[in-house]
């Protein structure tokens, strides 16, 4: 802030001006303060000098605004049209997300492939930050990520065809970057991969023709679309750890394996007990998991049981009660529903499996069984049956094929001889009560398989952690819009779930940080609230928060280590805080 004095016809007026960078970037200044003119403060300060007057005065709003105790008084004039195309509001929500990918070295990873690509024209941490921070608040495709960009405090400086070179360079680095990712991120505190869960889903494209990746497989959203699908590892604490992108015509059996192996690899990760579900569960994937210092516990489908030990897993006797530390057994055929509804009970057995290759492999069987899950199994049965009954008695009687569990036309069955077992020419259908009753055996009952020895209430508390994955993919499908997919190149298609995968590990960290103190806010709460946190520029000032501040908004200042919930920020503060969120640990 400095002193100036104008001349103007016979008299000289002093003012207090203030030097500062505009939005756009432009060196501008602003009066902050007008003191009058030299002949008037004369005969006010009684003969003391106005010129070293003003400067005293200058010289103490200097020394309040350093403070940050200055009050800011702004000059509007309500007649005054706002500068056409200008932008005035500013998101400053992603600053939260910008800390955590610098403190997971998301920048140091940019610039060490930067160096081994010397001739890049443009900046790669500056672009892959914008994918992360615009999937998150912004999602949708790469242009408009580049749009909606601009409503963040820092500007983007790149073009959209740069962006697409940038995903290309992203995708040569696939596994690098995430072996990379996750070995920083241990200096944010130890990961628990002892336990990890495994799973695979898909996503669909806008698109008819197969090509690449891009490749007809069995769509979990049955969308007759091509789809690509993506393997996920997540830790035991639910922070994302590995992915990878295969055709959507590759078989689900066939990923773990190489995946293990990157983990083992890349990560240094060789002890671990992988947990997956039924689909997942292979003989040879079993034995790949079941040496050295690796284990698997899977879901097992107590139909594929062979038959004597479906018969035991669902005989009456011999349960006990997880969590009772005696060995009573109970006969579930003469308990009382009511009485035990919340009860969960198990057996266990030892099963030594034959493999194809001769070689057997000692595998633990636990089934649970529950009367709350029994009676949740038959709500939903009998809600199919009502709806497969309003079927044929609409005549619209055709049987599914796929034999989906959610498809209500598996009760539907279709006959073509009459009475006296002739054959006939018009199909007769009618409600398959055969198949029902088939079904309804396995009401409550749940399988697990594992070589673990633990006791068997441990191994199916683990278990129930698969949800954590569940709850990844809907993240990502859901709140960050990874579907459907913009790009069409294999090495840009990889690159966008890349950005996707990332972009879940920063906002995991995230959400740890925010709830605690016994809070718990949702995923739509936090994400809400970051992108409703938007400023009003004040040219020359700093920026005015516009948002209402909350025990979240609370929360997320405190994880950070800043304030942005002031009265005002002044552009002083407001570089102060953009800074603090790039700081990270010395590089070793």
């Amino acid at each position: 802030m400095r002193l100036v004095a104008k001349k103007s016809g016979r008299f000289t007026y002093l003012y207090a001006i203030k030097g500062y960078r505009a939005d756009d970037g432009k060196s501008t200044t602003k009066v902050v303060e007008k003191f009058g003119t030299v002949e008037e403060l004369r005969e006010k300060l009684n003969g003391e000098d106005p010129i070293e007057w003003a400067r005293t005065q200058v010289a103490g709003m200097t020394a309040l605004e350093k403070e940050g105790n200055k009050h800011v008084i702004i000059d509007c004039n309500p007649m005054a049209l706002i500068p056409k195309g200008e932008r005035r509001s500013y998101n400053g929500g992603y600053l939260f997300l910008q800390k955590i990918y610098y403190e997971l070295g998301l920048d140091y990873i940019c610039k060490k492939i930067a160096r081994k690509h010397k001739l890049l024209k443009y900046d790669l941490n500056g672009i892959l930050s914008m994918l992360v921070y615009t999937r998150i608040l912004y999602p949708g495709s790469k242009r408009s990520s580049l749009e909606d960009a601009r409503k963040f405090l820092e500007q983007p400086e790149c073009a959209l065809e740069q962006v697409y070179r940038a995903l290309s360079l992203l995708a040569g680095e696939f596994n690098e970057i995430q072996a990379g990712v996750y070995k920083r991120s241990l200096k944010l505190g130890k990961r628990n991969t002892r336990v990890v869960y495994y799973d695979l889903t898909n996503y669909f494209f806008e698109c008819e023709e197969e090509s690449g990746l891009r490749q007809y497989g069995h769509s979990k959203e049955n969308r007759p679309l091509p789809i690509v699908q993506m393997g996920l590892f997540m830790d035991h604490d639910g922070f994302p750890l590995a992915m990878c992108v295969e055709p959507g015509n590759t078989a689900e059996t066939g990923t773990l394996k190489p995946m293990e192996q990157i983990l083992r690899d890349k990560f240094g990760l060789s002890k671990l007990v992988v947990c997956t579900d039924g689909g997942l569960s292979s003989y040879e994937n079993r034995k790949n998991d079941s040496v050295g210092d690796r284990s698997f516990i899977t879901v097992q489908s107590l139909k594929k049981l062979k038959k004597h030990l479906r018969e035991w897993a669902l005989d009456s006797k011999g349960w006990r009660i997880a969590g009772s530390r005696g060995k009573e057994e109970y006969d579930i055929s003469i308990l009382d529903a009511k009485e035990y509804h919340e009860t969960l009970f198990f057996k266990e057995r030892w099963d030594p499996t034959l493999m194809s290759t001769g070689e057997t492999l000692e595998q633990r069987v636990i089934v649970t069984f529950s009367f709350k899950y029994q009676e949740y199994l038959r709500h939903v049965r009998e809600r199919q049956i009502a709806r497969a009954k309003a079927l044929l008695a609409k005549g619209r009687g055709a049987t599914s094929k796929k034999k989906s569990p959610n498809d209500a036309k598996r009760f539907i069955k279709a006959e073509h001889v009459t009475a006296d077992g002739e054959l006939a020419q018009i199909e007769n259908f009618s409600l398959n009560q055969e198949m029902i009753d088939q079904e309804a055996r396995f009401d409550g009952f749940y399988a697990l398989c594992t070589d673990l020895e633990d006791p068997a209430p441990a191994i199916i508390e683990l278990n129930g952690g698969r949800w954590i994955i569940e709850n990844g993919f809907r993240i990502m499908k859901t709140d960050f819009d990874a579907r459907p997919v913009y790009v069409r190149r294999d090495d840009r298609i990889k690159a966008h779930f890349l950005t996707c995968f990332l972009a879940l590990l920063v906002y995991k960290y995230l959400e740890k940080k925010v709830n605690r103190g016994g809070k718990h806010f949702t995923t739509d709460e936090i994400l809400d609230t970051l992108r409703g946190m938007d400023f009003l520029s004040i040219p020359g000032e700093g920026y005015i928060p516009t948002y209402t501040r909350t025990d979240l908004t609370n929360h997320l200042h405190g994880s950070a280590g800043f304030r942005t919930d002031t009265q005002i920020v002044t552009k002083q503060k407001m570089r102060s805080i953009i800074s603090q969120t790039k700081k990270r640990e010395k590089e070793d």
